[in-house]
């Protein structure tokens, strides 16, 4: 049975769809996966043993001068592979226009996707052959399964989400960075109101270097960068990573003691290779896109303005008022006992 999965971002709502995938391997024999994905999270989908091709797309880089996907014959080489197969099935799991769009343009026989109600934009449902409907209040991995349930027709597993993400595949790989025992510190988010205070990183890396841990940081654009090195000049024990594929950092992870992450879509790699972890949530809900891990912890801030989901804070004098109530005695009082139990001895 070959189906087409219609998700291309964003790198979080990727993991959240990955379970999904699992469940739909144990309950149909022989099935396939082919995944229409933006190209910068093409790695992802690849990790899974459903999937059998993955297919880039590259919107978020077309949009910023659409005319040259068309000159440059890029979008021909990609509805090309789009629609060199014919599809048993096809679910839009975006649920925004532009993912039914190219849903439509894919060769299937039938498209699936939420109903108007529960589509991230409604139009998209007007699309689809054959609707579900899923809370929007669900956890969103909760949320994908039921999707894929309910388009292949098997009873939405009670079993905790199996990402399919195997951690053996990334620790077999040499680990260049010889800074063993070592914690990932997963400081980078797109919205300024999910950033903790710099302080805290701070005071959390003296707790870790006390304990005779390194502290290692990746990052993604140059403002990353910058509070990366910053801690780093404070903190010999800090080492900032250079830029990596996401192949690269799951092999970093993979061999970390422990990482402690703030709402980001690599927070829920965490959860995949099931790291020693705790995850710092402000403004955004826990309980519909906390990580969800055998050794991962998700912790919401305390303050009474939490849950906002606003992208900036709109308290004034502050970048994130809800995550500044998050102390770093807190947050390491939770992993060092994860890091104790059930990280490996390495090094």
């Amino acid at each position: 049975m070959n189906i087409l999965i219609i998700k291309m971002s964003s790198l979080g709502d990727l993991f959240h769809t990955l379970p999904a995938l699992s469940d739909a391997q144990c309950n149909i024999p022989n099935i396939h996966f082919d995944w229409v994905v933006e190209e910068n999270f093409a790695e992802v989908p690849a990790w899974h043993s459903a999937v059998r091709q993955v297919i880039p797309i590259a919107i978020r880089r077309w949009r910023k001068a659409w005319w040259r996907c068309f000159s440059s014959g890029e979008w021909r080489q990609f509805k090309r592979q789009l629609q060199a197969t014919r599809y048993d099935l096809i679910i839009d799991a975006q649920g925004l226009i532009k993912s039914a769009l190219i849903a439509k343009l894919a060769k299937g026989k039938k498209i699936i996707g939420f109903d108007k109600n529960s589509a991230t934009e409604s139009v998209a449902h007007f699309f689809y052959h054959q609707l579900v409907s899923a809370d929007l209040n669900q956890h969103a991995i909760s949320r994908m399964r039921q999707l894929f349930a309910e388009a292949l027709g098997y009873s939405v597993p009670e079993t905790k989400p199996d990402y399919g993400v195997n951690l053996a595949q990334f620790t077999s790989a040499n680990n260049r960075l010889q800074l063993f025992p070592y914690i990932l510190f997963l400081h980078g988010t797109t919205w300024s109101s999910k950033h903790w205070l710099d302080e805290r990183w701070s005071e959390l890396a003296d707790l870790f270097t006390r304990d005779g841990f390194s502290i290692v940081m990746p990052w993604s654009n140059e403002q990353e960068r910058e509070r990366a090195q910053k801690l780093a000049l404070n903190h010999s024990s800090v080492h900032v990573l250079p830029r990596m594929t996401l192949n690269e950092i799951a092999q970093v992870m993979a061999q970390a003691a422990g990482v402690v992450a703030v709402d980001t879509g690599l927070g829920n790699l965490v959860a995949a290779l099931e790291k020693p972890s705790v995850s710092l949530y402000g403004p955004t809900k826990i309980s519909k896109i906390g990580i969800q891990g055998a050794q991962g912890i998700a912790l919401t801030a305390s303050a009474n303005c939490v849950c906002c989901e606003k992208s900036q804070c709109k308290k004034s004098g502050f970048s994130s008022a809800c995550m500044a109530s998050i102390s770093a005695q807190q947050v390491y009082a939770l992993i060092q006992p994860l890091i104790e139990i059930y990280s490996p001895k390495i090094g």
